[in-house]
């Protein structure tokens, strides 16, 4: 059974910056792509980055280029994603995801298979 566990959410001031974590179990964590969605208030999970089996592709929403920066360590079977910048409407519940099918930077919800509880993350003004 694969398990994704996030951490490292919190309250930050507009402007600060958060490092999220997403550790999975299992033996195959090399195989697959990763990849970070998130879910506000009222709104649909929508995707935020991901990167492919070996880490050195990085894809990224258009409104987080250049802000958030998703990496990976495979000795630790970890996701990471450092956020910068951060603004209100980042507030929201962050997720880790597994991909099962698709290209690796695949954006829809349904083209991965596990997922994590999520962390909250929330920016104030």
């Amino acid at each position: 059974q694969v398990q994704l566990v996030e951490s490292g959410g919190g309250l930050v001031q507009a402007g600060g910056s958060l490092r999220l974590s997403c550790a999975t179990s299992g033996r195959t964590f090399s195989s697959y792509a990763m990849a970070w969605f998130r879910q506000g208030p009222g709104k649909g999970r929508e995707f935020v980055a991901a990167i492919n089996r070996s880490g050195d592709s990085t894809y990224y929403a258009d409104s987080m280029k250049g802000r958030f920066t998703i990496s990976r360590e495979t000795a630790k079977n970890t996701v990471y994603m450092q956020m910068n910048s951060l603004k209100p409407e980042d507030t929201a519940v962050y997720y880790c995801a597994r991909q099962s099918t698709g290209r690796w930077s695949a954006t829809r919800v349904e083209d991965y298979d596990y997922w994590g509880q999520g962390t909250q993350v929330t920016v104030s003004s």
